[in-house]
């Protein structure tokens, strides 16, 4: 039947290689050297001539091609009389496995000679077992597809040549298959293939490797068969995206030392592939690994979350789970465009199973657990669960529940010690065109690991981009005014670098109570840049102004890469007694946290005592009362702002007294004595206070509800038990 499909050529290469008759020589010759010395091979300084070694080294050659080629017989032979065994379940079982092994061992690291024999049996394997390739699981056709892309980028002329052919008969064999309709599968798994060998950095040779493209296009347009037919067509869409794909491999090898650009470039690749989850999953795989070499473990567990995310969608539009990517979104609501998924091609040829997506999740879960972020672990968990209960699988569902009862453990830890960290920010902003092209003015938010510090992470910057642009030619930003980018020389390259902070307003700060909600999906960020109006950078309280700038990213922190572009930009110019305002409530929410904080750092509260309750002139929070406060001053000032501070000195006064009774209570005999004085400089402030208000700072009742708690926080302290600011918010 197959003679009248194929030329003679093209027979022969569809047939695997025939037993060859050894000659008596070969054999002797094997003898040989099976039983000669070791040494002599081993030690060529023993009076051995190079004739000799020269000699040894081709017997050797020789031997290793004739244990390649039995071991292909043996195979041969051995696939004719178990092609039924094979061919069970589509050809996807244990046994073609081994057998498929074991002729892809046999394409690489062999001679000429063998691999070409080896490139020979594959080719007839493909004829021999189409739906191992072509139908169901895709595993075997991606296998081969990576392996043999490795073949089409060697130094060998003649390994290139077989390579090519073998993908080309892959093509050819596939698009029968389908009835000449496409080869779909081969396409995908091609794409996929080179798309890994590049992240994995297999992939060299790239010159040589469009040589190899050529030869392909070349068989398919001189294909008299094929080509009244798309496939030529579709052949040359193939070496086009592939050309694409390698344009992409280019400025990654530029950029292999940036790791945030290096991840620009791979994120951009992944979102170009939204609709082959394969080869999104590829690539966000290939970030991950990139964020964990580097220790950027939110960043790589976001990737596996974006990964399980795809496959989780896919299922559920195949009616095979109950939730899709939506099911992420408590997680980070960056998972949303996951679910741009399209509908076309790159759908048709996906075969994920509900053992792949548990799979996905375990790591996410193995992830969230490494990065810190144990409060994330749940809601993966209940996706797995309901799964493991429908399986019965109690063993994995004891170990879920034990893992999920550490990981409270961890929280509840982490929340009396503080000592989880999650992330540093910086606002980084890139200035000179001859160097930065079109990176040229664009602002980025960094995401830095645990307690980075700003000198940190500005040398850092100025190393990288030294190295690329040359030390003498970079320059670091030190302060965080607006750059006048027409004022900068530009034969130098410039680098802003600005610490920020998250940013909420007073609804968000509500509903985002704890130190983790408050680092985990962030999209604002804000810093501020005191002024005068008579233009000093500084000055006294009454004239001292700051720009508060809030910066606001296209997507949330943490995110599958660890820099996000600026979007969004809002200036608030805060005045004098706007200043006021926000220092005070500063001073207080932090002196608060520390009273409310498990096992009270006595030191910490010391120090913030002694800087709230001073009395100098031009310093501390007096120095605030008198600029604002006092009769002759604040009736120029807007009342509802008057009105606001006053209120707010009251919560000072009333949190300083707190504070106080806690550090009488806890101090030794020695500290006595500091503390009276702590205690004399509050009353003089709280008198002071009073005196230029005309109004009482600290009432009765105040001093009442400041005993019940100080009480409260004194138990708390001795014993070790948790109570949280809201703890107190009924006391009578």
């Amino acid at each position: 039947a197959q003679g009248s499909k194929f030329s003679a050529p093209e027979r022969k290469t569809q047939t695997m290689p025939a037993i060859r008759s050894r000659p008596v020589s070969v054999h002797a010759r094997l003898q040989q050297v099976g039983h000669m010395d070791s040494s002599f091979t081993l030690n060529h300084s023993a009076g051995i001539s190079e004739v000799e070694v020269s000699h040894q080294s081709l017997l050797e050659g020789n031997l290793a091609t004739e244990v390649s080629l039995t071991v292909l017989d043996s195979v041969s032979s051995f696939i004719h009389n178990f092609k039924n065994q094979l061919t069970q379940d589509d050809g996807h079982n244990p046994l073609m496995k081994k057998v498929f092994d074991i002729l892809l061992l046999l394409t690489s690291g062999q001679s000429e000679t063998a691999m070409r024999h080896s490139f020979a049996s594959l080719r007839a394997f493909i004829s021999k077992f189409p739906a191992t390739f072509f139908k169901g699981r895709d595993n075997v056709c991606a296998t081969f597809c990576y392996e043999i892309l490795k073949g089409c980028t060697s130094k060998l002329n003649s390994t290139r040549s077989e390579a090519s052919a073998l993908l080309y008969v892959l093509m050819r064999n596939n698009f029968e298959f389908t009835k000449r309709k496409t080869f779909l599968r081969t396409h995908l798994q091609i794409i996929i293939a080179v798309s890994r060998l590049i992240a994995d950095v297999v992939f060299t040779g790239g010159s040589r490797f469009q040589d190899s493209l050529a030869i392909i296009n070349n068989f398919a347009n001189s294909d008299k068969a094929l080509k009244s037919t798309a496939f030529p067509g579709e052949v040359k869409d193939l070496t086009k995206r592939i050309r694409t794909v390698l344009m992409a491999t280019a400025q990654m090898k530029e950029h292999e030392r940036d790791p945030e650009m290096l991840v620009d470039l791979q994120y951009s690749l992944a979102k170009s592939y939204a609709s082959t989850p394969e080869l999104r999953k590829t690539w966000l795989g290939s970030m991950a690994k990139i964020h964990m070499k580097n220790g950027d473990l939110s960043e790589a567990v976001m990737c596996s979350v974006h990964v399980a995310a795809v496959v989780a969608e896919h299922l559920h539009r195949k009616k095979l789970f109950p939730k899709g990517c939506a099911a992420f979104k408590a997680i980070t609501p960056n998972i949303e465009e996951e679910a741009a998924m399209k509908e076309d091609a790159g759908m048709q040829d996906v075969h994920y199973t509900e053992d792949v997506l548990v799979e996905l999740l375990e790591q996410c879960v193995d992830g969230l657990w490494n990065a810190e972020r144990y409060e994330l672990m749940a809601v993966i968990y209940k996706l797995i669960i309901p799964i493991y209960e429908r399986r019965r699988d109690f063993e994995k569902l004891a170990f879920v529940y034990n893992t999920l009862n550490e990981a409270y453990k961890k929280i509840i830890q982490v929340g009396r010690t503080g000592r989880r960290l999650l992330g540093t920010f910086f606002r980084v902003a890139f200035y000179g065109q001859a160097f930065f092209e079109e990176e040229d003015g664009k602002e980025y938010i960094y995401k830095e690991p645990k307690l980075t510090r700003l000198p940190e992470i500005s040398e850092r910057l100025l190393k990288l981009y030294g190295d690329k642009f040359g030390a003498e030619n970079v320059k670091i930003i030190q302060d965080s005014n607006k750059v006048i980018a027409k004022s900068l020389d530009p034969k130098f390259a410039y680098i802003q670098v600005t610490f920020v902070e998250p940013y909420f307003d007073e609804k968000e700060l509500q509903e985002r109570t704890t130190s983790f909600e408050r680092n985990h999906n962030v999209a604002r960020f804000v810093f501020e840049t005191p002024y005068t109006v008579s233009g000093k950078k500084h000055g006294g309280v009454e004239e001292q102004c700051k720009r508060r700038t809030v910066l606001t990213t296209s997507h949330s922190f943490p995110y599958v890469k660890k820099r996000i572009a600026v979007g969004r930009e809002q200036l608030i110019d805060l005045k004098p007694i706007d200043v006021a305002l926000d220092e005070m409530k500063d001073r207080t929410a932090e002196l608060q946290k520390l009273c409310d904080s498990n096992g009270l750092d006595m030191i910490q509260l010391q120090l913030k005592l002694q800087g709230c309750v001073s009395v100098q002139v031009n310093a501390g929070p007096l120095a605030y009362a008198r600029a604002f406060l006092d009769s002759s001053k604040s009736a120029k000032l807007p009342a509802k702002k008057v009105k606001q501070l006053k209120e707010t000195f009251r919560e000072f006064v009333t949190v300083c007294s707190l504070a106080l009774d806690l550090n009488e209570r806890l101090i030794k005999e020695d500290q006595l004595e500091y503390h009276e004085g702590l205690k004399s400089n509050f009353k003089d402030m709280v008198k002071e206070l009073s005196e230029i208000t005309r109004e009482q700072m600290l009432a009765e009742d105040e001093l009442v509800k400041s005993q019940l708690r100080n009480s409260l926080h004194v138990f708390s302290a001795i014993s070790g038990t948790y109570r949280g600011a809201s703890g107190f918010s009924s006391a009578p």
